[in-house]
């Protein structure tokens, strides 16, 4: 308290007699060394003397943040300042009073070489430029078991294929109790990288000394082949020893260059899938595979990779026979954190409604991904599924795909006269039966000529938009996950191309693409997938620069499609007409 008291009425003298004139003082700079190791802290002591007026008209209006200190930003940016501290004292020499303020800082070289802590000034007083030079690597006498502290950084991997995971640990050890510390962390402008969960802290002997250590892993994710060179991680902190005394820590650890290999040319794949498993499971089949007609059956399929975020999965294949109808949810993918690494899930549910009595063939499912672990490729696939069909007449609306003389057969063995009922009355019905029928054919057929004959007679379009409102509406589907920059863009594209091209069989959008053979929808896709993967491109509004995109999907439905029996009808959408 006493020693509280003394400091603080210094503090006062000195900041009433800098107030008022004094003869110029003298200013030094001493630093601890003048040679140190890269990642060791030198300290400079500056000091500065000058002969002090005293004036007591003002004791009770000081501020001790008033002091004045000498320009030590100077040293910026060869040095980085950690730490600064002062003190002030007054003495008397010949019945004059002398001032005497001592800076003391800490200070980390940036760069190794000669540095230069440059002249520095104090209201009159200069100092004299000091020379201090800084030496590679760690001192002769210093061996890991006398580090105060220290960083290590590990992989699992020598090299790694472009886009795979490599996992990155960061070990800091330290002694003492830490203070302060900051851990850098690791970056790369064409690196994706994950922390893997929170921080990890444990003890650990080295050498026979007891350090406190601090662990972090991280994912690594190269987007360019060629070697992946990390920048250096540091730490700098301080911590008190056992004797309570401060101590400032400071390290630094390079990264050792890492290959990127490109996409192997074994891969066959159409999307990219470096992993070390991967696999594809189903759910929501009776196990018997047989169903009633009508029934609502719900099949869920999950996507599930190790060592990939969830946006590199692909949209899983979509394809199912004519006589059932599917209704496909949007995906869902998740992404889960582990020590080891990313473990990814996409999952699509589609719910199948049987419309047609008989065997009925689920394509199978095929994902070809690359085994990391075993440096090959593989194949997950779901098999083919034949679901049989009958029907039990529980599902008599639902309206059949049928040809009309299917449909004729069974409504005569549906109408079939029961015992006890007279030809003569089961005739005479089917009679007026028939007769409304005939009537009902012929004002279709009139109605068709007569609108064929207005259709030839002008040169509007037909309203394609009421013919087939449903291609408009997947178009608009796929149009705005295009300019988002969806993952499901590819979805929405295989979908609408399914229903713009019945007679074909869409399961990628790599089948899409081999049939349009459209070089600029190819391109653009693989840079949604190469951004998505990234995690690259979307804005705080969700959009994305997708307009090349979007004016190739434009342009292809503004082109005639493709018809396998070249029937002669008109496009949906001719080639003069703007989507």
């Amino acid at each position: 308290m006493v020693k509280r008291i003394v400091a603080t009425i210094t503090g006062l003298w000195l900041l009433l007699a800098l107030a008022f004139p004094a003869c110029a003082g003298e200013l030094s700079v001493e630093p601890d060394r003048k040679q140190l190791y890269e990642g060791e802290v030198l300290t400079v002591t500056v000091k500065g003397t000058m002969e002090l007026d005293i004036n007591l008209s003002n004791l009770f209006e000081f501020d001790l943040s008033q002091l004045p200190a000498p320009d030590i930003e100077k040293v910026e940016p060869d040095f980085e300042i950690l730490a600064r501290n002062q003190q002030y004292s007054i003495r008397t020499v010949n019945s004059q009073m002398i001032g005497e303020i001592t800076w003391t800082y800490q200070l980390a070289p940036s760069r190794t070489g000669e540095l230069t802590i440059p002249e520095l000034t104090f209201r009159d007083a200069t100092s004299e430029p000091v020379t201090v030079e800084v030496v590679p690597g760690s001192g002769p006498d210093q061996g890991p078991e006398v580090r105060d502290s220290f960083v290590e950084l590990s992989a699992d991997k020598a090299e790694v294929y472009v886009q795979e995971q490599l996992t990155l640990t960061v070990r800091l050890f330290f002694t003492g109790n830490l203070i302060r510390g900051e851990l850098s962390e690791p970056e790369h402008p064409h690196a994706i990288i994950e922390s893997l969960g929170k921080q990890q802290e444990y003890t650990r002997y080295r050498d026979g000394v007891r350090y406190r250590v601090v662990e972090r892993r991280y994912a690594v994710f190269p987007q360019r082949t060629g070697e992946l060179d990390l920048p250096p991680i540091r730490f700098e902190g301080q911590a008190r020893t056992q004797e309570g005394k401060l101590r400032f820590l400071r390290d630094s650890e390079e990264f050792f260059a890492v290959p990127v290999k490109p996409v192997p040319d074994e891969f066959t794949g159409d999307t990219w899938l470096p992993a070390s498993d991967l696999s594809l499971d189903e759910s929501g089949l009776p196990p018997t595979l047989e169903v009633d007609l009508g029934e609502n059956l719900t099949r869920r399929i999950t996507l599930k990779a190790s060592d990939l975020p969830s946006e590199a999965l692909p949209p899983l294949p979509e394809g199912t026979p004519s006589g059932i109808r599917a209704y496909p949810d949007q995906p869902e993918r998740s992404t889960q954190v582990t020590p080891e690494g990313l473990v990814s899930t996409l999952e699509q549910t589609v719910a199948l409604v049987p419309v047609q009595a008989g065997e009925m063939t689920l394509p199978e499912v095929r994902i070809a991904w690359w085994d990391t672990d075993t440096d090959s490729q593989q194949v997950a696939v779901i098999p083919a599924r034949t679901l049989s069909v009958t029907d039990t007449g529980a599902a008599a609306a639902l309206p059949s795909p049928e040809s009309p003389e299917n449909g004729s057969a069974t409504t005569s063995t549906a109408t079939e006269p029961e015992p006890g009922t007279s030809r003569e009355a089961t005739g005479s019905i089917w009679i007026w039966v028939s007769l409304v029928l005939a009537i009902a054919w012929a004002a279709t057929v009139a109605g068709w000529w007569w609108s064929g004959r207005n259709g030839r007679g002008s040169n509007k379009q037909p309203a394609s938009h009421e013919v087939d409102s449903n291609e408009r509406f997947l178009f608009d589907d796929l149009i705005v996950a295009a300019r988002k920059g969806s993952a499901e863009t590819p979805h929405f594209l295989i979908r609408w191309m399914q229903h713009r091209h019945p007679d074909q069989l869409f399961h990628t959008a790599g089948d899409v693409v081999k049939f349009l053979g459209d070089d600029t929808l190819a391109t653009e896709l693989d840079h949604l997938q190469a951004d998505l993967f990234a995690g690259k491109g979307r804005s705080e509004s969700g959009e994305t620069d997708r307009q090349a995109l979007v004016r190739a999907l434009q342009h292809i439905r503004r082109r005639k499609p493709k018809t396998a029996g070249g029937d002669g009808l008109r496009p949906l959408y001719p080639d003069n007409l703007s989507a």
